[in-house]
């Protein structure tokens, strides 16, 4: 018995499909996206260290990152689920790793508050409160799969810049 998805999508692509095509293996999170069991939590924790790469920066240079890897994650995950045969696969998560990478964006560096991004991205990701849900169900394509992550993500660093303000995060 595997942790990982047999065949993927209506296409039934097989994983070694996935991990060989460089726009797939983007999609499916450098191939976390592939675990049978929270593939979003999973994709979320392979965001973890392109932060920590993209954190070492200044934060002109965070924001170039990370705007480019939403930008480019609008045809990536727009492709994969082309290539799928499936709108917004579970799979795909490179929406979570720019919508992590959004959490984290202009909130200072700290093990706490990487923790407490990972948990409030991932709520807001999964009970998509309002206009989120309604975004989710209402927009096709890449930008559909790419735009509720990036709410999520905007969400999630409202409120731990929050906590960092009012003391309560250091």
């Amino acid at each position: 018995m595997s942790i990982f998805l047999d065949a993927v999508g209506e296409n039934k692509l097989r994983p070694k499909e996935i991990l060989s095509d460089p726009v797939l293996f983007l999609a499916f999170g450098f191939g976390s996206g592939l675990a049978k069991k929270a593939p979003g939590t999973l994709g979320t924790l392979a965001a973890i260290p392109l932060y920590l790469l993209f954190v070492q920066a200044d934060i002109l240079i965070y924001s170039l990152l990370t705007i480019s890897v939403t930008a480019v994650g609008v045809r990536i995950c727009g492709v994969a689920a082309e290539k799928l045969g499936e709108h917004d696969f579970g799979g795909i998560v490179w929406d979570e790793i720019a919508g992590f990478l959004i959490t984290m964006w202009l909130v200072p560096f700290t093990w706490q508050a990487v923790a407490l991004g990972f948990i409030l991205f991932r709520l807001f990701d999964i009970l998509k409160p309002w206009p989120i849900r309604t975004i989710d169900r209402q927009v096709q394509g890449g930008l559909g799969i790419m735009l509720d992550d990036v709410l999520a993500g905007v969400f999630a660093a409202g409120l731990l810049r929050l906590l960092f303000e009012w003391g309560w995060l250091v």
